[in-house]
Order: structure tokens, then sequence, then C-alpha cells
């Protein structure tokens, strides 16, 4: 106490739940401040995660198949999960097939941006699919590494 008042500071309790606790001299206004921009920081860093939606129907066609396969890659590289939904009608039910069909098909065009988090399963009239986005480490592939060449012998 005495050394910190010497100096002008302050002596603050750094880590209280460690065992001794810990202490430090130092100004106590500048730890707060640098602790508040550590906490907004680290609030800015957070990201919540948003389900997204995208309905298909058995019939969809291969321009509109396309226009929502952009809007899928778009929404896995913002980070946020999609579902997606295939939505039956009538006498389409009969043919879950075409289902499994056009969700291998998303799967295959989607193996770069997003892995499955859930599978497609079947809920009264539709079927459902959830994808969450691939990890920075899943995302990107491991280099190659770079041999060095091998000396030449050359006497």
């Amino acid at each position: 106490m005495e050394m910190a008042q010497e100096r002008g500071l302050d002596l603050v309790e750094v880590s209280p739940a460690s065992r001794p606790p810990v202490c430090r001299i130092m100004d106590f206004g500048k730890y707060k401040y640098e602790q508040s921009k550590k906490a907004k920081e680290a609030r800015k860093k957070q990201h919540t995660v948003v389900i997204k939606e995208v309905q298909f129907r058995p019939k969809t066609d291969d321009h509109d198949y396309g226009f929502k396969l952009r809007n899928i890659i778009r929404f896995l590289e913002h980070k946020d999960k999609v579902k997606i939904t295939l939505r039956f009608r009538g006498r389409e039910m009969s043919h879950m097939d075409f289902a499994m069909q056009t969700f291998d098909r998303l799967t295959a065009d989607l193996a770069d941006h997003g892995k499955i988090e859930q599978e497609p399963k079947q809920e009264g009239r539709t079927v459902v699919m959830i994808m969450a986005p691939l990890s920075d480490r899943e995302r990107r592939p491991a280099r190659p590494r770079e041999e060095s060449p091998a000396p030449s012998a050359q006497e």
C-alpha cells in the first residue's frame, strides 16, 4: 500500500479468484478504461447465429435452383445457418425420392461452403435440412509444404 501511495498510484486486485490473489500497482482509472475497451472489443467480435430459411418445391427449375443456391452460399459466407425446406403439395408426397435427390445435389454443390448440421428429415408435408457454415479452419485447405530442393551432386 505504501509503495503505491509513494508513487501516486493505486493497489489494484487484478485476479481475485486465484490463490493467492494477484495485485498490481497501477492507475485504477486507466485499468478500468482498458477493461471497458476489452469488453467493448469482445462484444464487437461476437456474432449472433441467425437461421435463414430457403424454400424449394419439387418442381423448382434449374434457374431458380441456381438463384437459391447463390443465396444459400451468401448466407453461409456471412456465418449464418440455413434451413432448407422442400415443400410438397397433394400427390407430390408420393415422390419423396425426389426430395433426397434434391438434398444430395445441394449437399454436393455446397460442400465447399457449409456442412450438414441436421440430416434431411420429414416433418409432415415438408422435408427439412439445416446447414451450418464451415469454420475458418475447415474452410482453408491445408497448404502443401514446400520441399527444399535436394542438393545436386555436381562435382
